[in-house]
């Protein structure tokens, strides 16, 4: 039963994280930009800490993600589950530490940029072996797609955090941050139809991993 739980708190950690941050930002101070203002900044500048709640949720809420999809035996070991578990403590981390001017704001910094790196890092390893997984390739296009956009989104905010001097950044940082957000959606949204769909229609005999064996015919 404990395995069952794990996608439904990935899946509703997720969305009650990214309904939190965009509903502060929606309606948060007007002199608020949040086209150049990274979400850093933005969140030290908005009083009451909601943004970095929001940051712990959705760390937790990867790290839903990943025992789940263990508990199935998706095709996680390796660096694919040391960069999500990378991802999630960085940004429960960067949530607990305040971005001001002294050595904690560049803690936060370097923890935020690990964040960002951690998702397409772990995207890339990932797609091949979800795709050779036939329980994974119902989304394996789509998340193909993701760990493009994720990968093209870092890029970018290098660029812009570099020669580009900040132009934009707030914009292309939370452009990054959707693409990530939307390719871990994506895996919690396949382990809650492999752990409950399935499991409901077949059995629990439906989540077993393909590789075990089958009972030879007489």
């Amino acid at each position: 039963m404990v395995k069952r739980i794990y996608p439904l708190l990935a899946g509703c950690g997720m969305v009650l994280a990214v309904a939190t941050v965009v509903a502060a930002q929606v309606g948060g101070e007007p002199s608020l930009d949040p086209v150049s203002m990274t979400i850093s900044q933005y969140a030290a500048r908005d009083d009451g800490g909601v943004i970095e709640t929001a940051m712990a949720v959705l760390g937790l809420a990867s790290l839903a993600l990943l025992a789940g999809m263990r508990a199935v035996h998706a095709p996680v070991d390796g660096w694919p589950t040391r960069l999500i578990g990378l991802w999630s403590a960085s940004l429960v981390g960067a949530a607990v530490i305040p971005s001001d001017t002294s050595w904690q704001g560049a803690l936060h910094g370097l923890l935020s940029a690990v964040a960002f790196v951690s998702v397409p890092a772990a995207a890339i390893q990932l797609v091949g072996r979800l795709g050779q997984d036939e329980r994974w390739q119902a989304v394996a296009r789509p998340l193909e797609w993701l760990a493009l956009a994720s990968g093209l989104g870092l890029a970018a905010i290098t660029y812009v955090a570099l020669p580009g001097h900040g132009v934009m950044i707030g914009l292309v940082e939370r452009l990054l941050l959707a693409a990530e957000v939307s390719f871990l959606g994506l895996l919690a949204l396949r382990l809650v139809q492999l752990t409950w769909g399935r499991r409901s229609a077949s059995g629990p005999a439906a989540v077993m991993p393909l590789s075990a064996g089958r009972p030879s015919a007489s």
